[in-house]
């Protein structure tokens, strides 16, 4: 039998995103050795009824912040392989079978290019962008798989970190281990365009990049962030 597949997906405020994502991932994981566990963190929307209904494994996590939620989602399936996936995110129907491959040619862990869910040409770009083997072109929103041995070695994600964990995670992945870019999409939500301008959003992605990459605080990137974008997740 095939190693288990444990999916993680963390989540705040997502009721109006999460049922596509779960009904689309329990029919690609149907007959799989896989596991789907939902970890929440105490949203105040219906994010947790929605989970309940579709028949999903639910955590609540006492502590708020995708690296805790995803920590403690590790700490509760069994998998052999590791999956982390966000609410806005959709990955291909054949993710399964693209990290068994993945695996079995010898990676540790990857994750895949992204595609926006909209035709709007300069969205276009930043997706294309994602094919390339930069750190910067690198994000929780391309999902991402990894052993769950080189996931302890590292010791998790850093659950102090508010901002930019999956870039911590995936800068460690990249320097110890080998690491795949799948050539399929996962389709992500354009949602932070709705309220933002294009230039602006990428504009403050590159200053939050800049900052982790020269060793900003938590403190200082978070301030940053929400001073510069609208409709943020931190508060």
């Amino acid at each position: 039998m095939e190693q288990k597949v444990s999916i993680i997906i963390p989540v705040y405020n997502e009721e109006k995103t999460i049922k596509k994502l779960l009904s689309h991932l329990q029919e690609c994981i149907s007959g799989y050795n896989a596991e789907i566990v939902v970890v929440d963190g105490n949203s105040s929307d219906k994010t947790a009824e929605v989970v309940e209904s579709s028949g999903i494994r639910l955590l609540i996590s006492e502590k708020k912040g995708r690296a805790a939620q995803m920590n403690l989602g590790v700490e509760q399936t069994v998998g052999e392989i590791l999956y982390f996936v966000h609410a806005d995110s959709i990955p291909p129907e054949s993710f399964i079978d693209d990290i068994y491959q993945s695996i079995k040619i010898g990676f540790d862990a990857g994750c895949y290019r992204f595609r926006f869910n909209s035709n709007h040409p300069l969205l276009k770009i930043n997706s294309y962008f994602t094919r390339f083997d930069r750190l910067m072109y690198r994000g929780g929103d391309q999902t991402l798989f990894v052993k769950r041995s080189v996931f302890e070695k590292l010791g998790g994600y850093k659950e102090h970190y508010v901002i930019m964990e999956d870039f911590d995670l995936i800068q460690q992945l990249r320097n110890n281990y080998s690491f795949r870019i799948v050539p399929k999409d996962v389709i992500v939500s354009a949602r932070k365009y709705d309220n933002n301008p294009y230039l602006k959003v990428n504009f403050v992605n590159l200053v939050i990049f800049m900052m982790y990459f020269f060793g900003a605080s938590q403190e200082t990137m978070v301030h940053a962030y929400k001073e510069l974008i609208h409709k943020t997740r931190f508060g």
